[in-house]
């Protein structure tokens, strides 16, 4: 396994290609068809597009805050190539890639963003949680899920994601002693995106990695070069390899840039500054995947019109959402309990009463 190879104890860094998309390690690329070096990529644009349109949408005041992925594509896009049917994915927030391979539309995204409930009940994706905002609740989530995986000797595994801020969370310390005491299979993911929100890795941490974390826990872990698709790809292989087999869970340290911002209600040139978000811009996990591609030649799309296509696709979806159902209010408050307690029920009937006196005012 590369988890042996590239030991975090050492800060060893699992990569395979270059910022100029030149091959580091012949011998450990993974065996792929260059249809599905394409297909890669072109989901990777997909997601960059329609999160950057996402982004458009909200400063137009047409969907509430959003959390941007841009700059991440590589991590949540091999996690979708590698993630089966039966899988589970437990996700957080910033996983569009992984979210649309499992089936999840954006329509149903774009719903969730816009306050509808709607939006967290994916009609066409299997095994797929809503996404969580609490942080780091969903890795316990998510071992609970590999534990019942367990108990039943079925053939699934747990993809969770949590951020590099989560990793300071109770809720993750717990999760991995968990997973590690009881074996289950459950691959986690950190997103290393180097902020959370505005606090910075250096900050949050004094372990020389964050996948170092996996050895408090007796599971395996590796740090891998998050903007590299082809490492990326190849880490959730062996992971859900690993995990299937029954040796229990593994940690991914994924190490990535978050381009944009933590929300968009936030400003990320308070805590960071031009020279370094330029130097990270060498590192765009799309750019590396394309001058791969160039170099091998596999590249014939004219990519003008592939990004138009695209854009008509993501405004499609969008304007259904737009004109979706108007949200029901009795659907506030009724699915939380089967029966609504007596609070729930005055804090409707103030709200109906808020809303005849608005509608009088007109």
């Amino acid at each position: 396994m590369i988890f042996d190879e590239f030991d975090p104890k050492e800060d060893k860094i699992f990569r395979l290609i270059d910022n100029e998309g030149q091959v580091l390690n012949a011998s450990l690329m993974p065996d792929l068809d260059d249809e599905i070096i394409v297909k890669a990529y072109k989901e990777m644009l997909f997601a960059r597009v329609a999160d950057e349109m996402a982004v458009s949408y909200q400063r137009q005041g047409r969907m509430y805050t959003y959390p941007p992925n841009m700059g991440q594509e590589a991590i949540a896009v091999a996690a979708g190539l590698v993630i089966r049917h039966e899988d589970w994915l437990v996700p957080v927030f910033r996983e569009l890639g992984t979210w649309l391979a499992k089936g999840v539309s954006l329509k149903e995204i774009f719903l969730y963003y816009m306050g509808n409930e709607a939006g967290s009940n994916f009609k066409n994706a299997h095994h797929v949680l809503p996404f969580s905002i609490p942080i780091a609740s969903q890795v316990q989530h998510a071992v609970g899920i590999g534990y019942s995986i367990k108990l039943k000797k079925i053939d699934e595994v747990a993809f969770t994601f949590v951020g590099d801020g989560g990793t300071s969370e109770g809720d993750f310390s717990e999760a991995l002693n968990f997973a590690g005491v009881w074996q289950v299979p459950v691959v986690f993911t950190i997103q290393n995106n180097q902020y959370a929100i505005s606090v910075p890795v250096r900050s949050q941490t004094k372990s020389i990695n964050l996948a170092i974390k996996s050895y408090a826990f007796g599971i395996p872990g590796i740090k891998v070069d998050g903007n590299d698709f082809f490492a990326m790809f190849l880490a959730y292989k062996e992971a859900l390899e690993y995990a299937r087999a029954g040796n229990g869970s593994v940690l991914i340290e994924a190490l990535t840039y978050r381009k944009g911002s933590h929300t968009t209600s936030d400003d990320p040139t308070k805590y960071r500054d031009k020279g370094e978000e330029t130097e990270w811009a060498k590192a765009d996990p799309i750019i590396r995947l394309k001058k791969y591609m160039d170099h091998k030649g596999i590249w014939k799309e004219d990519e003008t019109a592939l990004i138009e296509q695209y854009r008509t696709e993501v405004d499609k979806q969008f304007e259904e959402a737009e004109h979706f159902t108007p949200y029901q209010l009795e659907d506030v408050f009724q699915h939380t309990y089967v029966d609504m307690p007596d609070d729930l029920r005055r804090q409707k009937l103030e709200y109906e009463q808020f809303l005849t006196w608005k509608e009088n005012r007109k």
